[in-house]
């Protein structure tokens, strides 16, 4: 099946104001981006529009205020990071994203600039896909262009609503993510292998039994593989467990076994006191896990195993770590599985896609984020494509009509 859905190129955009809703949810730390991967992804997007001479105006969200004004929520200070990265290019403020606050940020705009609004999600009626709201948010523009795939799993108003009454398409990265994701399966060689880690079985399960349907082999990494081991008999010491969710870490057992999904567990941990720096650690068989210590990383034994795997693989997905990657030493096995498959992808014997925040994290970490064939920012999103759900704000880019512009906005 051919993806169809409108692309910048599609629309007219020559000398407009251009509302684009992106996804600048970014990492900060004492007011200053850590990790600005999200920001330069959007460039292609908001480098076409600058030189068609557009008014570009930003929309997006931050973290979650509940419907609220709070601070440390604005996106006020993402202002410099995007001129950074726009390579000195001033990037206006506006104080808020609908009202005269808006109206006016845009009005002083001189075709090729940019302003970039107030967190969409200050008002409640962003995330309650209120009508009314998205109505004003179109009136402040003439074209809608969707750049932020990974908030297209949610039916908010900056998302679903605007392109209700105004020309839309999809922005460079919406159109790469799509691409990409839609290729993965309806493209995709076999064998075919999917690695997921994680903390909890409870946040994954869908992906799971999504998977077992699609991929040849399935390796389950981090905590929640420490349940399936128990499952099958090992005792897992103090490592995070979840006893409720045995019965269904027992039926994914099950499910692969009928679908001739092959499931590999690690068969040795490094286990240590507590996700914490500086302390001893050791690499212990699964049938020797000390009662008082927790497993927080795969051993030796696990990696070659998995390694094995890669090596007679064709497509590779990833989300997730397999170790509590975010504290040294436990970052070591997911580090060495990354670049393992950055040096397959590189020699050309695998097709290789990741995504996820922490997976995205532990690839920024190792240097390898160029390395993959498709590394996806994209989060919430990312994971609920791969269940095989329908997206909100996809699904309005490939099923709605384009609305002529500005025939319903007010």
């Amino acid at each position: 099946m051919v993806l169809k859905f409108p692309k910048l190129e599609d629309v007219d955009v020559a000398g407009k104001t251009v509302l684009v809703r992106t996804d600048l949810n970014v990492p900060m730390q004492g007011g200053k981006v850590t990790d600005n991967n999200r920001i330069v992804r959007l460039l292609p997007t908001l480098n076409y529009l600058i030189k068609k001479k557009c008014r570009v105006v930003l929309l997006s969200h931050f973290d979650r205020p509940g419907g609220k004004f709070v601070p440390s929520m604005s996106l006020a200070p993402l202002v410099d990071a995007l001129s950074e990265a726009l390579g000195g290019k001033e990037v206006h403020f506006g104080v808020d994203c609908v009202g005269a606050a808006a109206r006016d940020a845009i009005s002083k705009l001189k075709p090729g600039e940019i302003v970039l609004l107030e967190n969409v999600r200050f008002h409640a009626e962003e995330e309650a896909g209120d009508e009314p709201f998205a109505r004003a948010l179109a009136a402040l523009g003439e074209v809608y262009i969707n750049d932020a795939f990974s908030a297209s799993h949610r039916a908010h108003a900056s998302i679903t609503g605007i392109p209700k009454y105004l020309p839309f398409a999809a922005g460079r990265l919406m159109q790469q993510e799509l691409e990409a994701l839609h290729g993965m399966f309806s493209t995709a060689k076999s064998p075919m292998t999917a690695i997921v880690g994680g903390s909890k079985i409870s946040t994954k399960l869908a992906l799971l039994e999504s998977l077992i349907e699609k991929v040849d082999n399935l390796v389950i990494g981090g905590a929640m593989a420490n349940t399936f081991l128990s499952v099958q008999g090992h005792d897992v010491g103090k490592s995070l467990l979840e006893p409720k969710l045995k019965p269904t870490a027992k039926r994914i057992l099950s499910m692969a076994k009928q679908k001739k999904c092959r499931i590999i567990l690690p068969v040795d941990v490094i286990v240590g006191d507590a996700p914490l720096p500086g302390q001893l650690t050791q690499m212990k068989s699964i049938d020797a896990i000390p009662e008082h210590l927790m497993a927080l990383d795969i051993g030796n034994e696990s990696l070659r195993a998995i390694f094995d795997c890669l090596a007679q693989s064709k497509t590779v997905i990833w989300n997730g770590p397999v170790g509590a990657f975010e504290t040294r030493p436990f970052d070591t096995s997911t580090l060495m599985i990354a670049r393992e498959i950055a040096r397959l992808t590189q020699a050309g014997k695998i097709k290789s896609i990741a995504g996820g925040g922490d997976t995205v994290a532990a690839l920024s970490l190792s240097g390898l984020s160029d390395s993959f064939s498709y590394l996806s920012t994209a989060g919430g999103a990312f994971l609920e494509w791969l269940e095989g759900k329908t997206l909100p704000g996809v699904v309005m880019l490939m099923e709605a009509k384009n609305a002529p512009a500005r025939k319903n906005a007010v």
